[in-house]
């Protein structure tokens, strides 16, 4: 370990802050986005300091750029949060009032810089959103177009799963793997969900080499550990038994 470890008073609230700064830039005008990346730009430079990871012009011109593709990507987000949930009443209550989406735009913006080798910084920002979601989604994931998290609480998502589009999951669902060991780095560990999956609450779908079909419906509380086919319902079924006493 690094004895000379130094982290920066209020580092991680500097992220905190930058984040939720991309969080307004990334669904802003195109012409607000110049004006608020010139802004963010010595705290980006700032905090790539202070994880002593040396980010270059090169990599911050590529950000920008990419940063620049989200807007209409989350704006397919947003839709598909207010196509599939009636009690959306607007796509404005999705941007300002959904944890799912907010959670699923700080991935995309994890994301970007995970491509782009920046190290830490990613982590800190799907952590922070993890904080003030209940949602873990690793930074590394990738996920399609048109993804909606209802609810969002409890939700996880590992580092090298693939979500295709169209997806929709509900609070509590587990993308993981069957081990944690580190001898498994650099492995596929988590599931692939193909494309119109739909994973109702708390199901849990766990291993690197396990893929759910297009247009399956994965039931609540499921645990499952191999490959499911396309056009798949699958359902848990529980023994819970009711008895009136005045029946008795």
């Amino acid at each position: 370990m690094n004895s000379s470890l130094h982290i920066p008073k209020r580092f991680k609230e500097d992220v905190e802050d930058l984040a939720k700064d991309l969080f307004y830039l990334v669904v802003e005008s195109d012409v607000n986005q110049d004006l608020q990346l010139e802004l963010l730009k010595d705290s980006f430079f700032k905090i790539s300091e202070g994880l002593e990871c040396g980010v270059c012009e090169t990599k911050w011109s590529q950000f920008k750029t990419e940063l620049k593709t989200l807007k209409p990507i989350l704006r397919l987000d947003a839709q598909a949060a207010y196509n599939n949930d009636p009690a959306a009443k607007s796509l404005r209550e999705v941007y300002l009032a959904y944890p799912g989406f907010y959670a699923i735009t700080m991935y995309r913006i994890s994301h970007i810089l995970w491509d782009l080798d920046i190290p830490v910084l990613p982590r800190m920002i799907s952590e922070y959103a993890h904080s003030v979601t209940g949602t873990d989604i690793h930074p590394g994931a990738e996920i399609g177009k048109s993804f909606f998290i209802d609810h969002a609480t409890g939700v996880v998502i590992g580092e090298t799963a693939v979500i295709h589009n169209n997806v929709t999951i509900y609070q509590g669902v587990t993308l993981g793997g069957i081990k944690v060991e580190k001898a498994l780095k650099g492995i596929k560990r988590h599931p692939t969900i193909m494309d119109n999956v739909t994973i109702y609450a708390n199901a849990t779908i766990l291993g690197g080499d396990v893929v759910i079909g297009a247009n399956s419906v994965i039931g609540a509380n499921v645990w499952i550990t191999q490959s499911i086919p396309e056009d798949s319902t699958v359902t848990y079924k529980s023994d819970i038994r009711i008895t009136n006493k005045k029946e008795e």
